[in-house]
């Protein structure tokens, strides 16, 4: 992703598109397709950071990696914090549907 066309984008489309790779890493896990998967997590996880770094967010730094920490504790670890697919589809779903077309 190009860090300035990434850092022209709304909070709103940043996470949405987050959102949409975190989707397509639980339809991945869901199907038993583990390189796709991990293609997925590594994406978002290159936007999560992309996001960290845009100056603008700087105020919603802690979300953002509290958003990080949920998702890497939900595929990595032992899901402690007991998320779900709805729960964080959810939470994307939000910002997805404030951007305009």
């Amino acid at each position: 992703m190009d860090v300035e066309k990434w850092h022209k984008m709304s909070l709103a489309e940043q996470m949405g598109n987050i959102g949409s790779e975190a989707q397509r890493a639980f339809s991945m896990q869901k199907r038993g397709d583990e390189e796709q998967k991990e293609k997925s997590i590594d994406r978002f996880l290159e936007l999560i950071d992309l996001t960290l770094g845009d100056k603008r967010w700087q105020k919603r730094c802690l979300e953002i990696c509290r958003m990080r920490e949920v998702l890497c504790d939900y595929f990595f670890a032992k899901n402690s914090f007991g998320s779900s697919f709805e729960n964080l589809i959810n939470y994307f779903n939000a910002f997805a549907l404030t951007i305009k077309i």
